[in-house]
């Protein structure tokens, strides 16, 4: 027998183990797949690992990159590439700014998009809905582990920041590109408020991601799927020629966020961006339970 027979024999010996609580009996369906044991099994896995080791490298790969680098002399304006090695708060504001449109989309893309494709990839589903596990219960459970992974990672890298800038460059007032400050504390909040946003905003990914899960056997290809989404947008976003047509991608208000490095925050933006992506994740996890509800299961 090959390695990988021998792996997918052990994965359908502990399928009764997998979906059933302490004590729950394989028949009762509402007591299977409890969350504990779901998010203890995607923790074990190699890709949860990485993905959070890399969320917490991502500061220090930046912090080694501007030590590494030279000075150019003084730009026409400082830029947030400027300001960033000025304190804590400006190092973990310029990191959020550059993980946010591909690391953070790919993240999230990631622990949606393999959801429930990897466990067809692996031969398991049918499975875990014949134990019995309900369609609905299997997804939802899988859905709010994909859910907390993915926000336990996006609010790591401003912590992880924060504390790798406030080694390196220590904690002092947070300075703007239009020249505003904040004391440290409040700059703290703020750039963890705008880390939630980015939570908020990129909820219709893992919309998209679990859509697209649910369609396919292959999770590469889900995952693939939600990333190149999410940059075509941002690549369309660019064409100022579609004027209010850019205000409905779902990419459009991304960085709105940045009002919260003003002293007084403009919260219109932000809470247009946020309405609109809850709009486009509701309306792709809504699609996502109606397919996988009535596809049929061959895998």
């Amino acid at each position: 027998m090959s390695t990988d027979d021998r792996q997918l024999s052990t994965r359908r010996g502990h399928i009764g183990d997998l979906v059933a609580g302490e004590g729950a009996p394989l028949a009762v369906p509402g007591r299977t797949l409890p969350l504990r044991t779901e998010l203890v099994r995607q923790l074990m896995r190699r890709r949860t690992q990485v993905a959070f080791a890399l969320v917490v490298a991502m500061p220090i790969i930046l912090w080694a990159a501007f030590s590494l680098g030279e000075d150019d002399g003084p730009a026409a304006g400082p830029s947030l590439v400027d300001l960033a090695s000025g304190s804590a708060t400006n190092f973990a504001v310029f990191t959020l700014f550059a993980s946010a449109s591909f690391l953070l989309v790919v993240l999230v893309a990631l622990f949606f998009g393999d959801t429930v494709a990897a466990e067809a990839s692996w031969s398991s589903l049918r499975y875990l809905l014949a134990v019995p596990v309900p369609r609905a219960r299997l997804l939802r459970q899988k859905a709010i582990v994909a859910g907390l992974l993915s926000v336990a990672a996006l609010l790591l890298l401003p912590v992880a920041s924060l504390v790798v800038g406030a080694i390196a460059y220590g904690t002092g007032d947070l300075v703007s590109p239009i020249g505003e400050s904040l004391p440290f504390w409040t700059a703290v909040g703020r750039v963890m408020l705008g880390a939630l946003y980015v939570v908020v905003q990129l909820s219709w990914v893992a919309g998209l991601a679990l859509l697209l899960s649910v369609s396919t056997d292959a999770p590469l290809g889900a995952v693939g799927g939600a990333v190149m989404a999410s940059i075509v947008s941002q690549i369309i976003d660019q064409i100022d020629d579609l004027g209010v047509i850019r205000d409905f991608l779902p990419t459009h208000h991304g960085d709105a966020w940045s009002a919260l490095l003003a002293r007084d925050v403009d919260w219109a933006e932000m809470t247009y961006g946020a309405f609109s992506a809850v709009c486009y994740a509701t309306l792709f996890m809504g699609l996502a339970a109606w397919r996988f509800t009535r596809k049929d299961i061959t895998s």
